[in-house]
């Protein structure tokens, strides 16, 4: 199917339910070289980030990562990406092929104005591919290929070396579907070889953009342009946990008013999980309150710059794993507590769904000890 100008498949042999319990149960390989691989070098590579982004780049050691907003001057959420802090003295930046072009124009315009008053900051945008190989045997299967301890490697941490005999791999302990599961940048020359090593793993199988989507949404993990976008901010959206504490103190990032004055007088409106039996609720279905009505419309105006009234689905799908719907939406701050009772309009019906505390499923990141 097309995405974001690629062309991705949705599935591969096995179907949707059979590919996703098997990334729950074994491990699956998911071609994710669609997204934008970006590193930045200079002494001043940190001020540089942090003028985009809400997340403290400075507190990161080497090797370490972070998820992080890119903000607009509105506090709207221009896109959701991983900066890590590589040992080889860059940022490594991936982010999402939706906001491609939009990011790489923010990055190069802000690069510029710091060039122009003297700053050392360059950008080189990376033309590796990128595989994930994700699930609870992703590091039996990868061990056999390295040299490296993956014991050591915890979650949203980084080191480059040599993967079943392809050199100059970045991989990253982290993933789009609440396993255990890594992301490595492959020279792009090498990238079918390693694939086939990893296939040539009979726990491994391909996986596509319906299962990538279907985990995601068990693990509770936004996806950019459904649950989170630029008329969305981070208090709103669940994600102020993204934000450093010494950023909030500094309030020294794009929209950092907005947000901020959001925490204080708490935002009207907030992303939720939604569970539901019946029939399957998907994006852009209206959520209602007791009365039959969409959850917010006869409230205030809300404190967000934008006109959005909460009360609309954004994510949704059958959980493979859980056997009912689960979906994410917007509901106004009253309505948003776990275990609030509402319903989902599907087809001019109504069907009850509850407020359900995310993820759905359990994630199983890896901490090393």
């Amino acid at each position: 199917v097309p995405f974001a100008g690629w062309s991705l498949p949705l599935h591969y042999g096995q179907g949707h339910l059979q590919s996703h319990l098997h990334t729950r149960r074994h491990c699956s390989l998911f071609d994710v070289s669609h997204m934008l691989q970006t590193l930045v070098y200079g002494q001043d590579r940190i001020r540089f980030m942090e003028s985009l982004v809400v997340g403290d780049i400075a507190e990161l050691k080497p090797g370490q990562g972070t998820l992080t907003l890119l903000t607009n001057e509105k506090g709207g959420i221009t896109d959701d990406l991983i900066v890590t802090n590589t040992s080889e003295n860059h940022l490594y930046v991936v982010s999402n092929a939706a906001c491609a072009d939009k990011d790489l124009a923010i990055l190069r315009d802000r690069a510029a104005q710091l060039q122009a008053t003297g700053s050392d900051v360059h950008l080189e945008v990376s033309d590796n591919a990128l595989l994930a190989l994700q699930g609870p045997s992703m590091a039996r299967v990868l061990q056999a290929g390295l040299s490296d301890d993956l014991a050591k490697l915890s979650f949203m941490n980084s080191i480059t070396t040599t993967v079943f005999g392809v050199p100059g791999c970045r991989v990253t302990r982290c993933g789009y579907t609440g396993e255990d599961g890594v992301e490595i940048s492959v020279p792009a020359g090498r990238a079918v070889e390693l694939a086939e090593q990893l296939l040539g793993v009979p726990d491994v199988w391909l996986a596509g953009l319906a299962a990538r989507d279907s985990l995601r949404l068990e693990a509770g993990l936004c996806l950019y342009g459904n649950d989170i976008d630029e008329t969305v901010t981070p208090a709103e959206a669940g994600l102020m946990w993204t934000l450093g504490k010494r950023r909030r103190v500094a309030m020294d990032f794009p929209g950092a008013a907005v947000i901020m004055a959001q925490v204080k007088e708490k935002p009207r409106r907030r992303r939720v999980g939604l569970t539901s039996v019946g029939p399957a609720i998907r994006p852009h279905m209206a959520i209602l309150g007791p009365e039959g009505r969409p959850v917010g419309a006869d409230q205030p105006p809300l404190t967000s710059p934008y006109p959005h009234i909460p009360g609309t689905v954004t994510s949704g799908c059958p959980s493979p794993c859980l056997g009912k719907n689960i979906a994410m939406g917007y509901v106004e701050a009253a309505h948003s507590r776990a275990g609030t009772e509402l319903t989902v309009e599907v087809r001019k019906k109504q069907h009850p769904a509850v407020i359900t505390k995310m993820p759905f499923v359990p994630t199983q990141y890896y901490m090393a000890k």
